[in-house]
């Protein structure tokens, strides 16, 4: 059976599956995920090719590191064969980047995912921090938990591009290893192509998730909170009634889309069940072998192009 293609993550030497397993479903957080299931989704995963698991404390709380950390044990391989990573600074009660609750957290982190390291350690969402503080305390004291041997990369995730930029712009050269972007690669909204030249001279690697928009892209539509316009939704909602009329998935297309920039290393999505892992490996096998399907894809730009990267306010609000 052919595997899935591996990228190389910026200047790392880390080979990341081109999808990547998005753990913070198994945190409860879009409902409620037995430790079967956790299990089962992410053995299939690994059986499959991807080797890339991204978690936070944030997510259910701190349930989705818990779950992802007993169903990496469970697969009984070497610690070297897959590629974790998690984030700090977010928290369910708040956002703290201080020096010393991140220097804490990494320690939470690794004992509820029962591993001696993490691959990458991601200050998370820092829109919603101080920029400077993340750039003249975080970093830094992340840059000490690499010399501990605890991380071994440095990352940063957001919402607005410009965050990236901002704190690129201003630490030292190397000192961040990996971005992650979400909503900003997808068929409605794909303004992280923009910035790739920029992120590339900096040696970053890139790493963008949510694919589908955080659901805008599915036959079913978004979550009952999700912050985009009517009218986007309402397009979004359009555009995959034409698919489903023309017998094809949107949120196929969706994933190939993301996946068909060589740039991006891994497109980063999340899965709570053994199909959702199944379906989301085989739009990539398909994609390597025949190619995304075009005039569909025409089609559906064309039904999104009045409201072609329309963002929204940073934040997601799980209510």
């Amino acid at each position: 059976m052919s595997k899935l293609e591996l990228r190389e993550l910026g200047n790392t030497g880390l080979k990341l599956s081109c999808v990547g397993f998005g753990a913070s479903p198994l945190g409860n957080v879009f409902g409620t995920v037995s430790e079967e299931e956790a299990n089962a989704s992410v053995r299939e995963a690994f059986r499959l090719g991807i080797n890339f698991f991204d978690t936070s404390p944030y997510y259910g709380g701190t349930l989705s590191e818990k779950a992802l950390g007993k169903a990496l044990k469970a697969l009984g391989v070497p610690r070297d064969n897959y590629i974790v990573s998690t984030k700090c600074g977010r928290y369910a009660e708040g956002f703290d980047f201080s020096a010393d609750r991140v220097t804490k957290s990494i320690d939470e982190s690794l004992a509820r995912l029962q591993l001696d390291y993490v691959d990458i350690l991601q200050c998370h969402d820092i829109e919603f921090g101080s920029l400077d503080q993340v750039v003249n305390e975080t970093i830094p004291a992340l840059q000490k938990l690499k010399e501990a041997g605890k991380i071994r990369f440095i990352g940063i995730t957001g919402l607005p591009l410009r965050v990236f930029t901002y704190v690129l712009d201003r630490v030292p050269p190397g000192a961040v290893d990996v971005i992650l972007s979400y909503c900003h690669h997808c068929i409605n909204d794909s303004t992280l192509e923009d910035l790739l030249p920029y992120l590339k001279s900096k040696g970053v690697g890139i790493i963008s998730a949510s694919p589908l928009s955080m659901g805008l892209l599915t036959e079913s539509g978004p979550p009952h909170w999700h912050p985009a316009s009517p009218e986007l939704k309402s397009a979004c909602q359009a555009a995959a009634a034409y698919c489903k009329e023309k017998g094809k998935n949107i949120s196929k297309l969706a994933m190939q889309y993301s996946l068909s920039n060589k740039d991006v290393s891994s497109v980063l999505v999340g899965m709570n069940s053994v199909r959702q892992v199944e379906e989301n490996v085989a739009a990539a096998m398909e994609l390597a072998t025949a190619g995304k399907d075009e005039e569909t894809l025409l089609e559906v730009e064309a039904i999104l192009k009045p409201v072609k990267n329309q963002t929204w306010p940073s934040g997601i609000q799980q209510k």
